[in-house]
C-alpha cells in the first residue's frame, strides 16, 4: 500500500460518532450472491428520512450462483436493475459496475466504473459532510478506490459487514475471505470504519417464511419478490429460518441503538485469515450485538407504507 493521508485520531473519532440527521451514502453490494443484499438495498431506498442513497455499486462474488467474480458482478448488476424496476425507480446514472477480479495484492487496485465513481463522489463532497460507503460484499471496489486515490479516506466513512467477531477463532466469512488483500487495505489504511461482524454478532438477525408471508407478501411487486427469493432459497421451510444479516448496516445508520458498538483498535487481518491484536493501531467502531426486533419492525412498516405512496 502507498502512503496514506494521516487522519488525526480526533477527526476519526468524530467521524465515528453515532449519526445525527440525514447522511449521504453509496451501497456496494454483491446483490445476487444471496437473498439478504436485496433486503438491505430495499431498506436503504425506503428510508429517505435518514439516508440519501447517491449510487449503487455491483460487487464481485464467486460461489455456486456464479462462474467467477466477473460473472458474479454482472449478475449482481442485473439484480440491482431488477430490484429498482420492481420499486418503480430508474437506474439511469447511479448504478455502476464494479471490479471483475479480486485484488492481486494490497497495493494494486482493480479499476472499475464503481471505483471511479466512488473517488469522484467522495472528493466532490464538502469536508464536513463525509460520504458513507456501505459495503455488504467483498470489499474490492472500496479498497480499489482507496488505492487509486488515497485522499478519499479523509472524505468517507466505511460501514462494512464482513468477517467474524474479533473473538472468533477465524474470520473466514464469505465477504472477507473472497478478497483478503482488499480487507487488509481497509483495516490498515486508517479510514474511519464501522465494522459489523457476521458470526458472533449478526447471526441471530433471522426471519422465517411465515413472518415474511405475514408482513412482506402483498406489499407490492418488491414485497412479493423478496418473499419469493427467500422461499426458493431452501426447499423445506419447516423449522427453518433465514439469516438476513446485510440489513444490519442500514439499521446502524438509521438508529445506532439497534446496533451497539465499541471503539476498538483496528485488528490485524493475517494472511491466515485470523485476527491479531496491536493496541497501538488506530481506533475503529465494531458492532457487538444486534437488536433484531426493532430492525425488522421498521423494515416491515416501511414496506407497508411504501404501497400507499
Amino acid at each position: 500500500m502507498g502512503q496514506m493521508p494521516q487522519i488525526s485520531e480526533s477527526v476519526r473519532l468524530e467521524r465515528l460518532r453515532p449519526l445525527a440527521g440525514r447522511v449521504r451514502m453509496v451501497l456496494d453490494t454483491d446483490t445476487y450472491n444471496e437473498v439478504d443484499d436485496q433486503f438491505a438495498l430495499v431498506y436503504a431506498l425506503l428510508s429517505p428520512e435518514r439516508l440519501a442513497v447517491e449510487a449503487i455499486y455491483a460487487a464481485p462474488f464467486h460461489n455456486s450462483r456464479s462462474s467467477g467474480p466477473a460473472d458474479g458482478m454482472e449478475r449482481s448488476y442485473a439484480e440491482i436493475l431488477r430490484l429498482l424496476d420492481k420499486l418503480g425507480r430508474s437506474a439511469d446514472g447511479w448504478v455502476f459496475k464494479g471490479s471483475t477480479a479480486y485484488l492481486a495484492d494490497s497495493r494494486t487496485p482493480q479499476p472499475s466504473d464503481a471505483a471511479a465513481d466512488l473517488v469522484q463522489r467522495a472528493l466532490a463532497g464538502p469536508p464536513d459532510d463525509p460520504l458513507y460507503v456501505v459495503a455488504i460484499g467483498a470489499i474490492t471496489n472500496v479498497a480499489s478506490a482507496i488505492l487509486i486515490e488515497p485522499k478519499i479516506v479523509e472524505h468517507i466513512v466505511v460501514v462494512w459487514l464482513g468477517g467474524n467477531a474479533l473473538y472468533w477463532p477465524h474470520t473466514r466469512e464469505f465477504n472477507l475471505k473472497q478478497d483478503v488483500p482488499a480487507a487488509q487495505v481497509v483495516f490498515d489504511c486508517g479510514v474511519p470504519l464501522v465494522h459489523i461482524p457476521c458470526m458472533g454478532v449478526t447471526t441471530h438477525l433471522l426471519t422465517t417464511v411465515a413472518e415474511l408471508e405475514a408482513y412482506v407478501s402483498g406489499r407490492g411487486a418488491i414485497g412479493d419478490y423478496l418473499v419469493e427469493i427467500v422461499k426458493s432459497y431452501h426447499a423445506d421451510h419447516k423449522g427453518w429460518s433465514k439469516v438476513i444479516w446485510d440489513v444490519a448496516t442500514i439499521a446502524y445508520l438509521l438508529n445506532a441503538d439497534w446496533v451497539p458498538t465499541d471503539l476498538v483498535h483496528s485488528p490485524i487481518l493475517t494472511d491466515q485469515v485470523t485476527w491479531s491484536v496491536d493496541r497501538s493501531r488506530h481506533l475503529i467502531r465494531c458492532a457487538n450485538y444486534i437488536h433484531r426486533d426493532p430492525i425488522f419492525r421498521d423494515l416491515f412498516a416501511k414496506l407497508e407504507a411504501s404501497q400507499g405512496q
